[in-house]
């Protein structure tokens, strides 16, 4: 029998590090009891593992548990189990690590280390999650037996200059870890962890799904009566029991406690990942989007927890942006309890759950759209805008993304379209899913732009949400048809046995008028050409082919990006009355005449323009005041 007590100093470089942990990994003190309950919960399955391995092992595994006390006169709280148990050689090892030798060598590494991985591998040999306890405690005191000896162990500590390690007798199997208190601080989130109230709060928000029963002194437990205990976790780990023992309404049941929702999911996804690397996953679709969702401080990402040890909430890692809104929980088996968000950025296991996730929510609104349309409605309105982000955003999965998508267009008034649906319908020879971006439907469909593709029965996708006007950048094609703006470039939609022929014609006749309108209006256009997309409008405003759009050129300037002045083409309807009167009366002063009331006229014509697009003028008096004059003499 051993009865050696030892006081041992902690080194300065020991004391720093272990203000390290405390300071700089956690911000919440709360978690202190997550990292308990969960050492807790190792001991647990270890003695579990140890009885199976040695039959002969003489150790009491029939009420494995862990069991909370408070004592609110002497301000303690002990977390007990009866678990596996540590002899003090492995307390010396896996608690008293800290004070080893090495340290000094240990956390100028820390220092160094500029890999996130490695850093935490580092901190991870010192016990970091039993040191939390120093957060809220003002010493902690440590008690010990392994199952099968007869000798325990009590390592104390206050977290500063010292500890002590003894060796003692008649303690029970497992082990007891007893926090003397800090006075309460909420300024410094420091909480009454005395209170029973909270330390419930604080399990069934962390440790809920522990595999093991977390008891407690019964609620409302008068004084003098009999010691009465309860569980407070549920124990039930949903994304680890088979599908067809969990009810739809558990599930559901499970995503508003998760969610804060009142309402059911839409869409109810499950993952089960075997062999190297183990997680599964218990995520959901929402049924209505959060009035947040398109705000910068919107809240995203799933739940991880690690083996079943909540870990952190809004888990942005595990789920890219334009999937903020999916709710749910991922448990993976081979991560550390004490991983942050910054690290979580470059693990490669993150990284490979992530994109396994992603392609599993992609394949479960490809799968709603073919068998549950309705459902899918649904989920378009509600999430269409923030799904075509991905578009932009996650070009590894643009072609599941595309597969999904629905725009309005001018075939139904009232239904979207998919892409699929839309080439389906395409006219024979036609090259170009043809597109228009705008503020609204109607302004789209009101636009001059419109009117040849209306005419000749061409169906045009109507884009009315502001990532449309970044998607159809960087998106080329889709089933081999290249997306195609009717506001940009060249648009031929004349028939090819007569397309030539008027075209030429037209350009002699109109060539004198088109080259002075160009040099009238060269402040403001590039080009005055002739148009084969109007059909009743005088003109239209068109971009070059790689122009970037007026609506994107604001979006740019309001981020304060500084654009270059961009000018654009302006496209005449040569059918229109306006047209080919200015087309005559150009022709009629070539003899020196004064052009002052043409080039007025000329200036209106490219205002209307302008507005029937959307367009802001630069001078809208000077604009007001020509049309004013024009009209009276009209009179």
């Amino acid at each position: 029998m051993d009865a050696r007590t030892e006081t041992l100093e902690f080194q300065a470089e020991a004391r720093e590090l272990l203000r390290l942990v405390i300071h700089s990994i956690y911000s919440n003190k709360d978690i202190f009891l997550r990292e308990l309950i969960s050492n807790a919960s190792d001991a647990l399955d270890k003695l579990r593992l140890e009885a199976l391995r040695t039959p002969d092992l003489h150790v009491d595994a029939s009420d494995p548990h862990i069991l909370l006390e408070i004592d609110k006169e002497r301000r303690t709280l002990t977390v007990r189990d009866n678990g596996i148990g540590m002899s003090r050689d492995e307390v010396v090892e896996l608690i008293g690590t800290i004070a080893k030798s090495g340290t000094a060598e240990l956390l100028q590494r820390l220092r160094e280390s500029r890999d996130a991985a490695a850093s935490q591998d580092l901190i991870g040999q010192f016990g970091v999650g039993f040191y939390a306890s120093f957060m809220v405690a003002d010493k902690v005191t440590l008690l010990t037996r392994r199952a099968g000896e007869t000798q325990a162990t009590r390592w104390e500590s206050a977290g500063e200059g010292s500890y002590t390690i003894e060796s003692v007798e008649d303690a029970p199997q497992g082990t007891s870890v007893t926090l003397h208190l800090k006075p309460e601080d909420k300024e410094d989130h420091l909480f009454d962890y005395a209170d029973p109230w909270k330390i419930r709060e604080i399990v069934r928000r962390y440790s809920d799904f522990i595999t093991w029963p977390i008891r407690m002194a019964a609620e409302g437990q008068a004084d003098g009566d009999a010691p009465a205990v309860e569980t407070v976790n549920s124990m039930k780990a949903l994304w680890a029991r088979p599908r067809d023992e969990v009810t739809d309404a558990e599930y559901h049941e499970f995503y508003k406690h998760i969610s804060h929702d009142w309402t059911d999911p839409l869409e109810t996804v499950r993952l089960q990942a075997e062999g190297t690397f183990e997680y599964q996953a218990l995520l959901f679709i929402p049924s209505h989007a959060p009035l947040d969702l398109f705000m910068r401080e919107h809240r995203r990402g799933v739940q991880l927890y690690v083996k079943r040890v909540f870990i952190m909430d809004d888990c942005e890692a595990l789920m890219p942006e334009y999937l903020r809104f999916v709710k749910g929980v991922v448990d993976a088996q081979d991560l550390s309890l004490n991983v942050s968000r910054e690290i979580l950025q470059h693990d490669r296991q993150i990284q490979l759950m992530r994109r396994r996730l992603v392609k599993k929510v992609l394949a479960t609104v490809k799968t709603m759209l073919a068998d549950h349309p309705d459902r899918y409605r649904t989920f378009w309105t509600e999430f269409g805008a923030a799904v075509k982000e991905g578009l932009v955003n996650d070009p590894d999965n643009r072609d599941a993304i595309l597969d999904i998508v629905s725009f309005a267009s001018t075939d139904d008034p009232e239904e979207v379209t998919t892409l699929r649906g839309y080439v389906e319908r395409m006219k024979d020879g036609q090259e170009h899913v043809y597109y228009l971006t705008g503020a609204s439907r109607s302004a789209i469909e009101n636009s001059p732009h419109m009117e040849a593709f209306r005419a000749k029965g061409h169906e045009v996708l109507i884009l009315t949400d502001p990532v449309d006007e970044m998607w159809v950048e960087s998106v080329p094609e889709f089933g081999g048809k290249r997306f195609q703006s009717i506001a940009k470039g060249q648009v031929d939609l004349d028939d090819e046995d007569t397309a030539e022929a008027d075209r030429e014609k037209r350009r002699e006749d109109f060539a004198p008028l088109l080259t002075w309108l160009t040099e009238t209006l060269a402040e403001n256009v590039k080009e005055v050409r002739l148009s084969t997309r109007l059909t009743t409008s005088p003109a239209c405003i068109v971009g070059d082919a790689n122009d970037i759009t007026p609506t994107l050129e604001r979006m740019y300037r309001a981020a304060g990006q500084d654009l270059p002045p961009i000018k654009r083409i302006l496209e005449l309807n040569p059918e229109h009355p306006l047209v080919t009167g200015l087309r005559d009366a150009h022709a009629a002063r070539t003899d020196g005449t004064d052009l002052t009331g043409l080039a007025e006229t000329a200036e209106l014509l490219y205002g209307m323009a302008l507005l029937a697009e959307g367009g802001e003028l630069a001078d809208p008096p000077r604009f007001t005041r020509l049309l004013a004059d024009r009209l009276a003499h009209t009179l």
